[in-house]
């Protein structure tokens, strides 16, 4: 068996970022037709953007903040213009800021964490689903994080976001699934991408790692491939940690 995506248009936001362009480049390798936003990394977009097209694949950029309505309704209607309607959303954007006590995190971050992570996913799912539940058939793919389980100190506005994230996921999957759609979630550990390959990691996460490895974009961005693909058909509703079982859900 192998991951075969050919004749789908896939989505994903926030595709200029690193791990964005590694689950970009995969479903294009898979054969998807891929789009994918950014905001301000142009120059990025732009290079990832004639790599595939040089490739042969068929690759969209699309300039939109995932936060806004409007942009996302013209972002809908370039992408079905030019590639056709995704039948692939990977919700990936996010707004980053530093992370500190809830006492010190100014309420600002909280509201930008619902905007990216809840809000986007809103919006994405009312511009992008109607066409998937006309044709029986379509992936939506949140990107979380293993931080949702761990509730450390400084992670309270960040992890505020993806929790309501994860409960609006949940419930959109019961409402689609009698259309044939599936959502779900793919939640990262300490990913190694692009940058942190040249930088310092600290140990002491790893040391509770049950892999003993660290994780990386090729490992998201495989998960991805494979909620994507009809080998998870009958998968809905899950939230994956992929992070070595870092952080393991036990009953």
């Amino acid at each position: 068996m192998k991951i075969d995506l050919t004749g789908k248009t896939a989505l994903v936001t926030g595709g200029s970022g690193e791990l964005g362009r590694v689950m970009v480049r995969t479903l294009a390798h898979c054969g998807a037709a891929v789009a994918f936003t950014y905001l301000n990394a142009r120059e990025k977009a732009q290079s990832l953007l004639a790599e595939l097209r040089g490739g042969g694949h068929k690759a969209l950029a699309v300039r939109a903040d995932i936060t806004q309505g409007t942009q996302i309704e013209a972002l809908r209607q370039q992408v079905a213009g030019e590639l056709g309607d995704p039948a692939i959303v990977v919700t990936n954007a996010v707004i980053q800021y530093a992370w500190t006590s809830v006492l010190d995190q100014a309420p600002e971050d909280y509201e930008s964490q619902f905007r990216s992570c809840v809000l986007q996913n809103v919006l994405m799912a009312k511009a992008f689903l109607p066409a998937m539940i006309r044709k029986r058939w379509g992936r939506v793919i949140g990107i979380n994080t293993e931080c949702l389980m761990q509730c450390w100190p400084n992670q309270s506005a960040y992890i505020s976001g993806k929790g309501g994230m994860d409960r609006l996921l949940r419930v959109l999957a019961r409402e689609v699934g009698p259309h044939g759609i599936t959502v779900n979630q793919v939640a990262p550990g300490w990913t190694v991408s692009e940058t942190r390959r040249a930088e310092g990691r600290p140990t002491s996460y790893l040391n509770a790692v049950p892999l003993r490895r660290w994780g990386t974009d090729q490992d998201i961005a495989n998960a991805v491939a494979f909620l994507a693909s009809d080998l998870a058909a009958y998968i809905t509703g899950l939230y994956l940690p992929v992070c070595g079982g870092n952080s393991m859900p036990t009953v």
